[in-house]
């Protein structure tokens, strides 16, 4: 492994949502070698998927991995268990739709990949300021994780270097994501971010995610291409 810098390795989280394809954009724009990694975990949104597919490779990720996991195993996540309704209001405390542990869970997956790969960065796409409240969103979370991060690695243990968890959405709001990425070339059209769209793809317009993802576009002053329903 080799110290971080331009023209490095790293590993991308990607969900195929706008967060984590600006996330890349920034991740190539700063010269890494970006390896992408997108989580079949039981979710209902599944479109997301394909989504992550087409824009690991429309702004040309190195390598693009699906790895399975089966968090609706666990449950009490409205977006892997369809007994729970996705609300279409934003109520008081974290939603039914935060996801036990996945954070927690994708950046150990990656980690693992990233010791294998000899990158010392790990970029994921989460926001403390237009979000839902999520716990494993906030800086204090991902400052936790890289510290024991640091702690876990045979490199970072025998001195060769030290790998951080980058965060670089974590203080900007929805509008300036998007102008971000619209400045770097993402095309939104691939991105989806809905909860519940129907099965043509197209996003209901009213959960939490589609809501600030419209305001977004809005605010930023971008043309929205998300298809929503009528």
């Amino acid at each position: 492994m080799s110290q971080s810098g331009t023209d490095q390795r790293a590993v991308v989280l990607l969900s195929g949502g706008l967060d984590s394809a600006t996330t890349l954009a920034m991740a190539r724009a700063e010269g890494f070698d970006c390896h992408t990694l997108a989580f079949d975990y039981g979710q209902r949104h599944r479109g997301e998927l394909a989504a992550s597919a087409a824009v690991a490779e429309q702004l040309r990720a190195a390598e693009h991995r699906v790895m399975n996991l089966d968090l609706g195993a666990i449950g009490g996540s409205a977006l892997t268990d369809r007994a729970i309704e996705i609300p279409s209001e934003t109520g008081a405390g974290i939603p039914v739709t935060y996801v036990p542990a996945r954070n927690t869970i994708f950046l150990s997956m990656a980690l693992g990949w990233a010791e294998v790969l000899g990158a010392w960065d790990i970029f994921i796409g989460a926001n403390a300021v237009d979000y839902s409240g999520y716990p494993d969103c906030r800086p204090e979370y991902i400052a936790a994780f890289e510290q024991m991060a640091n702690r876990a690695l045979r490199a970072t243990v025998e001195g060769e270097g030290y790998l951080r968890i980058r965060a670089p959405l974590m203080d900007m709001s929805k509008a300036q994501i998007i102008a971000a990425g619209h400045d770097r070339g993402v095309d939104y059209a691939l991105t989806t971010s809905c909860y519940n769209p129907d099965e043509a793809g197209r996003a209901c317009g009213v959960c939490d995610s589609c809501r600030l993802r419209a305001a977004g576009f809005a605010e930023a002053g971008v043309p929205d291409p998300t298809p929503y329903q009528d």
